[in-house]
């Protein structure tokens, strides 16, 4: 079975801190993993360490294809291009208009043709929905429709892999609930998604592989549903 994240006794330090300790991890191809855990738990820690922006020198893990200790700086722009990373406070360019902001990022990866830049960009627009918002700078757009551009543009180099990290955290739950679909869909078609998050709700409606973080370890959740009921009705009682 081909893993497009596989890590192996990987210990993961930010700063001095040791946040992680000798953890194991596989999703495979197509996989929807949530990472849960309280703050702090290390969940965007891990993340990080899988785009490249926290160095690994304990332990083993590659995604995409790529070896993560010692990975050499040169080498973290092509590993990012495997990757779709989608942030909880987007990262948009503000001053750039939504297809702008596409060519921003297809410039950087490498592409040069402007005609297969523009229609590379209107793909992933009509994937995510926004074909008709193409002029609109960010402030222009809803909450959602921001989220569905950071879709748009982790999707523009047909990633193996995508990072979410809360990517629902600033969403209401009608519009938390379009963007899942959306990011099962695109799971459905062949690309790993893992994604870290604290709303339960989303977990127990989408389904999923789940895994806990916490004492510096990772536990996989055998019966997610099992799991987070209790804490479920607890919410649901407030």
């Amino acid at each position: 079975m081909d893993y497009p994240i596989y890590i192996a006794g990987a210990t993961i330090v930010q700063g001095q801190i040791e946040v992680l300790q000798s953890i194991d991890l596989k999703v495979a191809e197509g996989e929807f993993v949530f990472l849960i855990g309280k703050t702090g738990s290390g969940k965007s820690s891990l993340l990080k360490t899988l785009y490249g922006e926290v160095p690994l020198h304990f332990g083993d893990a590659t995604i995409a294809g790529y070896q993560l200790k010692g990975l050499s700086r040169k080498e973290i722009p092509f590993l990012r291009r495997k990757l779709g990373i989608v942030f909880q406070d987007f990262q948009l360019l503000t001053d750039r208009n939504v297809l702008e902001n596409l060519f921003f990022v297809l410039k950087a990866t490498g592409w040069k043709n402007k005609h297969d830049m523009k229609e590379r960009a209107y793909q992933v627009l009509e994937k995510v929905g926004l074909q008709t918002k193409d002029y609109k700078i960010p402030a222009e757009l809803s909450g959602g429709e921001q989220q569905r551009l950071v879709i748009a543009r982790a999707l523009l180099n047909n990633p193996k892999v995508i990072l979410a990290d809360e990517p629902t955290g600033n969403l209401d739950p009608e519009v938390s609930d379009e963007i899942m679909t959306l990011l099962k869909s695109i799971a459905k078609e062949g690309t790993s998604v893992l994604m870290a998050t604290h709303d339960y709700r989303i977990i127990q409606k989408f389904g999923g592989t789940v895994y806990r973080l916490s004492n510096r370890n990772i536990h996989y959740i055998q019966d997610p549903a099992e799991y987070l009921s209790p804490v479920l009705n607890i919410l649901g009682s407030d």
